[in-house]
């Protein structure tokens, strides 16, 4: 019984791994084909840095190169509105603000769906901006360090770039903070230099993090985070918490 009982763990968490490798890999979908829409039907990552952030990711999550063709590909002649990147705003349980990115085919749908997640969990989402003030949004870079120079040279050299806000070493990584405008132009740049690059992306940062100390109240404010993080719809959940 417990041999039984092992490989059916085993089974388990491997449905569930697959299922949430699937669910990844459907959100990154789609952010790569609302790339290409909202981008005017430009398909060049190289000239359409939406997309090319968009694919950037899909890589780092080990998404196949022909799942990103496909997403590409579907994306071709369809029109701006079929399939939209939406912004919410709201606010949680015990006070937690959040801003929510989401890719959707049915805006009326994905809205009521994500205020009865808020409604549910003591919260209500918010009219845009009344949330977002709480937020900056900046540029993220990740860089592999050069080889051939020290690291601590590398960081300080990159400060003098136009737009670098900060650089810290991260786990053998570089990690730049960037204002938001400079990104594409930054990333052009680390590459020109012989840098590279790992992952690029827009962030918001909260100005005042939430700091709760009860231990019921921080598990509440996960659950409610974790059950926006895997509405279908929903690609990135940013919270002060």
């Amino acid at each position: 019984m417990s041999g039984h009982s092992k490989w059916a763990t085993i089974k388990h968490q491997k449905e569930a791994n697959d299922r949430a490798r699937g669910q990844t890999f459907s959100k990154l979908s789609r952010a790569i084909s609302v790339a290409v829409i909202e981008g005017g039907g430009e398909t060049d990552p190289n000239a359409n840095f939406r997309l090319r952030l968009a694919i950037e990711q899909a890589r780092e999550a080990n998404m196949p190169k022909s799942n990103i063709e496909r997403a590409i590909n579907r994306a071709k002649g369809k029109k701006e509105g079929e399939l939209a990147s939406l912004q919410f705003e709201g606010y949680g349980p015990e006070g937690v603000a959040v801003i929510i990115k989401a890719i959707t085919d049915n805006r009326q749908r994905t809205t009521q769906e994500l205020k009865n997640i808020f409604e549910k969990s003591g919260g209500s989402l918010a009219s845009p901006g009344a949330v977002a003030y709480n937020f900056r949004q900046v540029g993220e870079i990740f860089l592999v360090p050069k080889k051939e120079e020290r690291v601590e040279e590398q960081v300080l050299s990159l400060m003098d770039f136009t737009g670098v806000e900060d650089v810290e070493e991260k786990e053998g990584k570089i990690k730049l903070t960037v204002a938001k405008d400079f990104l594409a132009e930054i990333v052009g740049k680390l590459e020109e230099k012989g840098f590279t690059v790992l992952s690029s992306s827009l962030v918001f940062r909260p100005q005042l993090p939430l700091a709760l100390n009860d231990p019921q109240k921080k598990e509440k404010v996960a659950e409610f985070l974790s059950r926006l993080e895997e509405h279908d719809d929903v690609q990135t959940v940013f919270s002060n918490f």
